[in-house]
C-alpha cells in the first residue's frame, strides 16, 4: 500500500553564501553536505564536478556574545568525499533526537550523478531512501556541493545586492590549499529590519580554483555572532569507490516525485 513521505533535502544550503544567516541561527554547511545538517550544502552537491576527487573533514564553529557578556559556542563537522566521477558522499553525526544526553544519530547522504540518484542512509536501521535526481542535474548538470556554487548562488551573483560591496583578496593557502578569496560587505540600512541603526555584516569566501569547492567560509554579523566554516584534513586522491554506493544489507525504499509536489517533500514509496 502506498502512503506518501516528507522527504527531506540535505542540499538546499547553497543560500548559506547568498543569505545571511537566518534568525537564530549562525549559519550553516558550505557547500553539498551544508550548515548541517547542514554548511549548506557539502562541497560538490550542488554542481557536479569530475576529475577533481578528494576527502575532507567539514567544520563548522560559531560563536555568539550576548548582551550581558555571555558566550554561546557550537561545533559540529561532517566527514565529506568525492570521486572523479563527482560523486559525493557526506556523514554527519548530530545529537539523538529525544535520546540521552551524549547519544548520537549519524546520517549519510551519496549523491551520485552518474547513477542519477540521491541516497539518504541511515546506518542506525539499516534503511537507504533512494530518489531520482531530477532530468539536468546529471554529470555536467547542477546536480553536484556545497558552495559557492548551485543554481541558487549563481542567481545571486548575477543580481546585484544593494547595500553590499564586494572586494577581491589576494590568494592565500587554507589548511594546505591554494584559495581565490572574494569578501562581501553588506550594510542594512537604518529602519529596514527595525533597526534603530545601521548594521554591517561581513562574509569571506575562499574557494580552491582546483577543487572548485570553498575551502573557508567565514561570516560575522552582529545579530547571530561569529561562523567559520571550513574544510580540513584535505586528502586530494581517490576514495574508495564503496562509499558511494548503500551497503548489500541495507532495505531500500524507492521515492518518487519531486520535493515541494505533494506539500513538504512530496514523493511516494514504492
Amino acid at each position: 500500500m502506498k502512503k506518501s513521505l516528507i522527504f527531506a533535502v540535505l542540499f538546499a544550503a547553497a543560500s548559506l553564501l547568498a543569505q545571511g544567516p537566518p534568525p537564530g541561527r549562525g549559519g550553516g554547511r558550505m557547500g553539498p553536505g551544508g550548515p548541517g545538517p547542514g554548511f549548506g550544502v557539502a562541497p560538490g552537491m550542488m554542481r557536479t564536478v569530475t576529475g577533481a576527487p578528494y576527502s575532507a573533514v567539514e567544520v563548522t564553529e560559531t560563536t555568539q556574545t550576548l548582551a550581558n557578556g555571555n558566550v554561546i559556542q557550537h561545533k559540529s563537522q561532517s566527514n565529506v568525499y568525492r570521486d572523479s566521477m563527482g560523486r559525493v558522499r557526506v556523514e554527519t553525526t548530530v545529537p539523538a533526537r529525544g535520546g540521552t544526553a551524549g547519544q548520537t544519530m549519524t546520517r549519510i547522504t551519496i549523491h551520485d550523478p552518474v547513477a542519477g540518484v540521491t541516497r539518504e542512509l541511515d546506518p542506525q536501521a539499516k534503511t537507504v531512501r533512494e530518489m531520482t535526481i531530477p532530468q539536468g542535474r546529471g554529470p555536467g548538470g547542477n546536480g553536484g556541493r556545497p558552495a559557492p556554487q548551485g543554481r541558487m548562488m549563481a542567481d545571486a551573483a548575477r543580481r546585484p545586492e544593494p547595500n553590499a560591496v564586494t572586494e577581491t583578496l589576494a590568494m592565500q593557502t587554507i589548511n594546505g590549499i591554494q584559495a581565490n578569496g572574494t569578501r562581501m560587505t553588506r550594510t542594512i540600512p537604518a529602519g529596514e529590519i527595525g533597526n534603530a541603526q545601521p548594521i554591517q555584516t561581513v562574509r569571506e569566501t575562499w574557494v580552491s580554483p582546483d577543487l572548485k569547492v570553498p575551502v573557508m567560509v567565514k561570516t560575522v554579523d552582529p545579530r547571530f555572532g561569529a561562523t567559520t566554516t571550513q574544510l580540513t584534513n584535505i586528502i586530494r586522491s581517490e576514495p574508495d569507490a564503496s562509499l558511494f554506493q548503500a551497503p548489500a544489507d541495507y532495505t531500500v525504499t524507492h521515492v518518487t516525485g519531486r520535493p515541494g509536489m505533494r506539500g513538504p517533500g512530496g514523493g511516494q514509496i514504492r
